[in-house]
């Protein structure tokens, strides 16, 4: 591998912070940084627009990570399926990252249901884009969901390098705590998440909690599970002049402002939003008869066979004129968002990380959010939201009055929202998955020398 010499000084900053002793601080001294990794991204691209269809927190991280790799000196190849005829077999995202579009099933009219079906013909397209390359041209493989996994199982195979691999969320997680309108993750996804977790060698956990839960859910080696919080970027997402923010966006300067973004599914729960905000009206008329509530988000997932079900719900509550559904923007604007809002919830019935609670938290804006996964995690219960056991929107409601009546403790948690999202960077994110990347590499390479050792 080339370079190594020249990227000790660099390795020497990669540390694994945060962890339990019962799982392995990956990064820990000097390393072997990889030159190039492959990125597998079956079924969404990372060029899509997140907070609508398949597209969300996963392609954040995923463009995220990759520009801080890029920026380490690694290139980065990422791979995902074609969803038009008219894309370019590449498209270069920023400098030392590219996107290659595989063409694998028919363009559009595919769910991420019907995926599993295509992944041989993925799988092909990528094994014959390295083919093309000279031998040894990537030096890990980074998968990025259950679909991803199985590709990049036998890629790896194929190549003998390392795969890493990101779950993003846990079918037998998702299962045992589902909105009642939601179904159940099929066996099949339960089946190739167990396969993927035993051939991959490593596994990316965002949270302790999501670590623990693949040791006990899903039977992984704890030695081979690091932990790596996504991060946000804190150049983007930063405080700014509410009142500017509510002008630009056509919000009324002094009304209480609910926000919810992100995809709209059962499994986000935004309903509980227009729930709580009922209840509240119901509770105090003049006192929030200038309520508004935002929804920024498109339909996901089960949430496309009733893509209307939030305004008529609205309709149905009686709180049409106090409700604005909004179209996927942009990060800038959505930061505008964040900023305009006066609490933003996220009510999800399973997060394993839960993205936008952060992005909201470095505006400036407190949380409301279910006590579920790793919203544990990012939100500091009392500190920078509140977290809320169960998803009984009355219980919302009563969080969201504590705040909006008490200007006060509102203030308090505006503050503490801030300096708790400072703790979440990219930059960080990124250090800790090239030290996985690099220990992956290294047992890699000592499992060739062990052989060969036996060998002669």
């Amino acid at each position: 591998m080339r370079g190594i010499a020249a990227q000790r000084g660099t390795v020497r900053r990669l540390r694994r912070r945060g962890s339990r002793a019962r799982f392995p601080r990956y990064g820990g001294g000097p390393r072997l940084i990889p030159r190039r990794i492959a990125t597998l991204s079956v079924h969404t691209s990372p060029l899509h627009q997140p907070g609508t269809g398949d597209a969300g927190g996963m392609n954040v991280y995923i463009v995220e990570v990759s520009k801080r790799l890029a920026a380490l000196g690694i290139e980065v190849e990422i791979f995902t399926r074609a969803s038009a005829g008219d894309l370019p077999p590449v498209v270069e995202m920023a400098p030392g990252i590219s996107v290659r579009h595989i063409t694998a099933g028919p363009y559009e009219g595919l769910s991420k249901e019907d995926l599993p079906g295509q992944l041989c013909a993925f799988t092909s397209g990528v094994l014959r884009a390295e083919a093309r390359r000279k031998p040894g041209y990537y030096d890990v493989i980074h998968s990025h969901y259950w679909l991803s996994g199985q590709v990049g199982w036998l890629a790896k195979e194929r190549w003998g390098v390392p795969l890493v691999h990101s779950m993003h969320t846990l079918a037998r997680v998702k299962n045992a705590a589902m909105a009642a309108s939601d179904v159940p993750e099929p066996q099949n996804r339960l089946i190739g998440e167990s396969q993927v977790v035993e051939a991959a060698d490593r596994l990316v956990a965002n949270t302790e909690q999501e670590a623990e839960q693949l040791v006990r859910l899903y039977r992984a080696d704890p030695s081979r599970v690091a932990i790596a919080h996504p991060g946000v970027d804190l150049e983007t997402f930063r405080p700014g002049d509410r009142a500017a923010a509510r002008a630009g966006l056509g919000l009324p300067p002094h009304a209480p402002v609910l926000l919810f973004t992100g995809r709209i599914q059962p499994l986000k729960a935004p309903d509980i939003l227009l729930r709580l905000a009922a209840d509240l009206l119901k509770r105090d008329p003049d006192r929030y008869r200038d309520l508004v509530v935002v929804i920024v988000g498109g339909p996901s997932g089960t949430g496309l066979a009733e893509p209307h079900q939030l305004t008529t719900l609205a309709r149905q509550l009686g709180i049409s004129e106090h409700t604005r559904f909004v179209k996927p923007v942009g990060q800038a604007q959505l930061a505008d968002w964040y900023r305009a809002a006066d609490l933003s919830l996220v009510p999800s019935y399973s997060e394993s990380f839960g993205l936008v609670a952060v992005e909201a938290q470095a505006c400036g804006t407190p949380v409301v959010a279910a006590k579920v996964g790793g919203l544990v995690t990012a939100v500091r219960d009392g500190e920078s939201g509140i977290l809320v056991p169960g998803h009984d929107p009355a219980d919302y409601a009563t969080a969201c009055a504590s705040l909006l009546d008490d200007p006060g403790r509102l203030a308090h948690m505006r503050n503490g929202a801030r300096r708790h999202a400072a703790e979440f960077g990219w930059a960080a994110t990124a250090d800790r998955i090239v030290g996985v990347y690099s220990d992956a590499i290294a047992e890699r390479w000592a499992g060739r020398r062990r052989i060969s050792s036996a060998v002669a």
